[in-house]
């Protein structure tokens, strides 16, 4: 890492010192010349610092001179850092009127003594440099700019050929890639068939049989294989295309002479070629190819592998064909083949557990299969094999043949940035959920990040990085994490050991107080628990160079934790100065003393400090001391009131993490003076009562998610404190994006004078706006406050781009005249608006996706039927045609969605009611006078009816459909009814439900059958009746009931007093896997044929007091891993150590007795 991290530094240092306000304090404190000198010799170093990158690979003499010019260059990044933050802190300081003090620091002693150390820092430093670069010449260093870089190292070329039994488990990939190319659809004269997937993945293997396949050899006059690796020149694969259909090599023959022969030989005869392994990315040079071998016949293909996405992309109109991992049988039967002899399974059970390990630690690669399976085949696999299994794969003895040599190609490929990136990856766990918006605020924090342009930002040019790292394979899994909506990857285990490889001394994990860590380590995390004081790993303190310390996870073990005294962590660590980076990926702290001064002794150079969730009641004033941080994280602090104003020494933060400090009070009083500061992440500090003065002042701030307005003496929260900021702070926060929510609004004229200062309206980057006033609760509002809301929500008007609003609390009777404006919003969420009496804009919000209206007492209607021409409503056009979640809660006077539009009882003008064409999800709760709506025959997601009329549901299922094939609801996968009072047996009309998965009948106190509703739910897969007091489950002995439901796997009974045993039926539910019985007080007795259960996994029984014991059957449910039982007094005792039961449940691997 350290040899490519180089020249991004370089490049940074080169940027600062030549920028005027550096310039200017050299010249004032007479550094000028040695400042240009400096600037001068890095320049030469850096010109040729890609050369060297790749020649220190076989040139020990290079690899020695850049590990000599690795700490002088991070010196020298350090100086710089120092000189920028001196002339931001000057900048400062001479801006504000703080007195003599700051003019006194300027002009005396003091300063006088800062110049002169600072023109020797400069002096000693460039003298190193000088003699380093000097030697550059003994290795002829060519001057090389980076995007002119070639990788010289190339792969071994591959082949056609392959014999079919070594290819496993890839059978339906050769099917589907065979269709794909034989489909007679495609009519393109050459179309181009791109496998994509990561390294060791099997493309080439995959693409062997299918160019051998018998079918492709009679289809295709010309069949020929290319291997094209990094080498992307055109000419050459001309030359290697010919050769390969004459087997004769042409000489050097002109470039016009080689096209001319190959089209002699592919003109009208249709060919089959297979350029394999392309990484190539630049789509000119693909068309040039391409338009050369354009001229076969009809019916002719290419078939590409490749690692990346983007050569998938630009070489073919199809998407990529993605080439998965090997599921765990096939992995197995592969393994079997290279680790045992003649392939064949030992008998021996503990050898099999051991193999079965392994091959899972290999995560489906083929590759890493068959590399670790080979070394395997030599080694005994009941003495060694189980040794094996705890070495990490970074330790294996590399070859040309081994999976990470394979992957570093795709390393060894990436421009310098790229490599920093990914290397600085491995100091997170294995298998770790990684937050991208996260991960590249760590970039930025050390530097990684670099923008050309100012209209793009560093989180842009980040995200972009990011997208070229998982579109190479070196990131997997990408989702939005489903609580926290943030977006989230992983990294494939074994491009994490290629990380560890490539990070080399740089970064280190730490595992215990006892390990040691390398002088040259900057970056640490760690995956351990730090239990007692005093051990704070030696090798760690030492280090003065260490930029950062991380927690990737939760490394904290307890809530205590104050920095008086010394916590245990390894003193290594602590003497290790240079630390950049402290990452903890566990919750390691588990006592309440740590020592803040000795860690700011040895860590002044950090960039990144995490201490999420460790328990921290207060941050010292010292933190002002950490000079270069970029990245603090303290979120997840509950105890933490305050910040001491010293942290505003922090000129060069980016990033400062307080999410969920629910006692943090207040800010730092001079928190403007943080002027690099993109990120305030304060959600969930609930305790904050204001936002300090000056705040607008920080106009790099991207991210700020909560504004906490303080309340005023009156209502109008108008301030008086001259320390406390208003929300006219907002004005020029231009650059704010993603979330930002409003709290303690206030209402009337003053209030919306200084709110309309904010000008939201020109925050075209914010996705979500959440509006919150006071809760008022039985406090009345009358007509002139409910006017006065109005005026203040209609300054507070967002951009038209906003995505997301929610008002909470708003006491106005009309929403905001610009509401229509907001043409892209997606989500609108109304909470405890009790005035609100109609929600008229909807149908002129045009891309709404989800509407969520809870606690708005007044509201009878959600539009006006004077609004609605008649047209509308006799013509079934589709209303809100995007909107896809409906969430109507805790609405007592909804009638209806129109006024005066009426279904009678046995009307059946439901036919003539417009519809919703894209809802899937629907929830209607607490809305007792609700009995009119438009319909949504197209529900798939979920249906919710609590305390709710079943008119609609019933409606909706009745209705036609203009498509005579489709039946309404047809495609819903679940429902939820609850507290619906006068069920008696569920609907007919369920029936229909072909594709239900889900039923959940909640509550329902004369519900007394489920049929004959329930004998067509054919695809129902979990089932829950809960507090149903009447209702019968058994099926009067014939059994039919629960033979329908042989696709259950899930079947949970909770407050059913009159089931005293479980009906006969059940025995049939073959696929059941979860089975809860809870509170069943009559409950006396479980059948012996529950052991006929062979699938079922998880027996859970709560508060069934009346069963006394359990079947001998439960000895047969081989597949049971967990049973609990709780609230069942004499069963517990039975089923403990030594009871009566205790040989009924010996061998169930989970047993939870409560």
């Amino acid at each position: 890492m350290a040899e490519s991290i180089l020249f991004g530094i370089a490049n940074r240092i080169v940027e600062s010192l030549t920028s005027a306000t550096v310039q200017e304090l050299a010249l004032i404190w007479g550094a000028k010349d040695e400042l240009s000198g400096l600037e001068e010799t890095i320049s030469t170093i850096k010109d040729v610092l890609l050369d060297a990158e790749e020649q220190q690979v076989h040139n020990h003499q290079v690899r020695s001179w850049l590990n000599k010019l690795e700490d002088a260059v991070y010196e020298a990044d350090d100086l710089s850092d120092d000189i920028s933050t001196e002339v931001l802190r000057r900048q400062l300081m001479s801006g504000c009127n703080i007195g003599k003090k700051v003019r006194t620091f300027f002009s005396s002693s003091n300063q006088l003594v800062f110049r002169h150390n600072m023109a020797h820092k400069i002096k000693d430093i460039k003298e190193i440099l000088a003699a380093i670069s000097k030697n550059r010449g003994d290795f002829q260093l060519e001057v090389r700019r980076e995007e002119t870089r070639l990788v010289a190292r190339a792969r071994e070329h591959t082949h056609s050929y392959i014999p079919q039994e070594n290819v496993i488990g890839r059978e339906s990939d050769k099917i589907s890639i065979l269709q794909l190319l034989l489909d007679p659809k495609h009519e393109e004269n050459v179309f181009v068939v791109p496998i994509v997937g990561c390294g060791g993945l099997g493309k080439t293997t995959l693409a062997q049989p299918v160019f051998n396949d018998k079918e492709v050899q009679t289809k295709f006059d010309l069949r020929i294989w290319v291997c094209v690796s990094n080498d992307f020149n055109v000419r050459s694969l001309v030359e290697r295309i010919i050769k390969s259909v004459t087997d004769q090599s042409l000489g050097n023959l002109e470039m016009d002479q080689l096209q001319k022969e190959l089209q002699k030989q592919i003109n009208g005869k249709r060919y089959f070629l297979v350029l394999d392994d392309v990484w190539n990315e630049n789509r000119e040079l693909w068309i040039s190819l391409q338009n050369l071998l354009s001229n076969g016949a009809k019916g002719s293909r290419i078939l590409i592998t490749t690692r990346s996405k983007v050569v998938g992309e630009i070489t073919s109109t199809m998407e990529p064909y993605m080439l998965g991992l090997l599921d765990k049988d096939n992995s197995w039967s592969l393994f079997k083949k290279v680790a045992f002899k003649s392939g064949q399974e030992p008998n021996n059970s503990n050898t099999v557990k051991t193999a079965m390990e392994i091959v899972e630690k290999c995560g489906g690669i083929p590759l890493a299969i068959r590399t670790i399976g080979s070394m395997l085949y030599s080694k005994n696999p009941e003495t060694e094999w189980s040794n094996f299994l705890e070495i990490e794969f970074s330790r294996i003895p590399q070859n040309e043949n081994d999976i990470l040599p394979t992957l570093k190609l795709s390393y060894d490929s990436l421009p310098s940035h790229l490599k920093n990136c990914f290397a600085y990856c491995r100091l997170f766990p294995k298998d770790h959920a990684i937050e991208v918006d996260m991960l590249i605020k760590l970039w930025m924090a050390q530097g990684f990040i670099t923008s050309s342009s100012s209209i793009q930002s560093l989180e842009d040019v980040g995200n972009e990085y990011f997208k070229d790292l998982y579109w190479r394979s070196f990131f997997q899994e990408v989702e939005e994490n489903s609580s926290t909506k943030m977006l989230e990857c992983k990294m494939h285990d074994l491009m994490h050991d290629l990380a560890i490889q490539v990070a080399g001394t740089e970064c280190a994990t730490l595992h215990s107080t006892e390990e040691n860590i390398n002088e040259r380590t900057r970056h640490v995390s760690f995956d351990f628990h730090l239990e007692t004081p005093g051990k704070i790993p030696t090798s760690l303190s030492q280090k003065s160079k260490i930029r950062t310390t991380l927690f990737p996870q939760k490394s904290w073990e307890s809530n205590k934790l104050s920095w008086d005294d010394i916590g245990k962590i390894p003193t290594s660590l602590s003497q290790k100065s240079k630390i950049r980076t402290t990452l903890f990926p566990q919750k390691s702290w588990e006592s309440n003393k740590l020592s803040w001064d000795d860690i700011l002794l040895n860590f002044k150079l950090l960039r990144t400090l995490d201490l999420h969730d460790s328990g921290l009641k207060m941050v010292p004033k010292s933190i002002g001391k950490l000079k270069h941080l970029r990245y603090l994280n303290l979120s997840e602090n509950g105890d933490i009131k305050r910040l001491p104003n010293s942290i505003t020494k922090l000129q060069n933060l980016q990033t400062l993490k307080l999410s969920y400090c629910e006692d943090l009070v207040e800010l730092p009083r001079d928190l403007k003076k943080l002027v690099n500061l993109r990120h305030l992440e304060n959600y969930g500090c609930d305790s904050l009562t204001h936002m300090p003065s000056g705040l607008g002042q920080l106009t790099y701030l991207h991210t700020l998610n909560e504004f906490v307005v303080k309340k005023g003496i009156d209502s109008t929260g108008k301030q008086h404190n001259r320390h406390v900021g208003g929300l006219n702070e907002l004005m020029e926060l231009n650059n704010l994006r993603g979330e930002l929510s409003i709290r303690n609004l206030g209402y009337g004229e003053d209030a919306s004078l200084e709110y309309k200062d904010a000008k939201l309206k020109e925050k075209q980057h914010l996705h979500h706006l959440k509006l919150l006033w006071p809760e008022r609760s039985g406090d009345h509002v009358d007509a002139r406050e409910a006017a006065d809301y109005e005026i203040t929500l209609e300054s507070l008007q967002p951009h038209p781009n906003l995505k997301e609003l929610s008002l909470i609390d708003y006491k106005g009777a009309r929403l905001a005249s610009w509401l229509p404006s907001l043409t892209t919003l997606d989500t609108l969420l109304l909470a405890q608006c009790e005035k609100i009496e109609n929600v008229l804009p909807l149908r002129q919000l045009p891309c709404l996706k989800s509407l969520q209206l809870g606690g708005l007492s007044s509201l009878e209607y959600i539009s006006d039927n004077n609004n609605v021409s008649s047209d509308l409503l006799a013509s079934q056009e589709p209303l809100l045609s995007n909107l896809q979640s409906l969430e109507l809660q805790a609405l007592p006077n909804l009638k209806g969605w129109w006024k005066d539009h009426h279904v009678e009882e046995e009307d059946d003008s439901c036919c003539s009611l417009p519809l919703f064409a894209c809802l899937s999800r629907l929830v209607i709760e607490d809305c007792p006078k609700l009995t009119s709506m438009p319909l949504y025959p197209y529900l798939k997601e979920e249906l919710v009816l609590v305390k709710a009329s079943l008119k609609s549901f019933q409606q909706t299922l009745m209705m036609s459909t203009a498509d005579s094939s489709f039946s309404p609801l047809s495609n819903l996968t679940s429902i939820i009814l609850s507290g619906i009072q006068h069920l008696q047996s569920l609907p007919e009309e369920l029936t229909r439900l072909t594709s239900l998965e889900a039923l959940y009948i909640i509550d329902c106190p004369k519900l007394k059958t489920l049929c004959p509703a329930i004998l067509h739910l054919t695809f129902l897969q979990k089932l829950m009746i809960s507090r149903c007091q009447e209702v019968d489950i058994c099926d009067n002995g014939d059994g039919n009931m629960w033979q329908a439901l042989q696709s259950l796997d899930s079947l949970q009974l909770y407050y059913l007093p009159q089931l005293e045993t479980l009906p006969d039926g059940l025995q049939q539910l073959t696929s059941l896997r979860l089975l809860s019985l809870d509170e069943c007080k009559s409950l006396v007795s479980i059948p012996e044929w529950i052991g006929n259960l062979k699938s079922l996994q998880m027996l859970d029984i709560s508060a069934c007091n009346n069963l006394k014991s359990l079947p001998q059957g439960i000895q047969q449910l081989t597949s049971l891993q967990a049973l609990s039982i709780m609230d069942c007094p004499v069963l517990k005792q039975r089923c403990e150590r030594g009871g009566e039961d205790w040989h009924k449940v010996a061998h169930i691997r989970y047993l939870s007795l409560a």
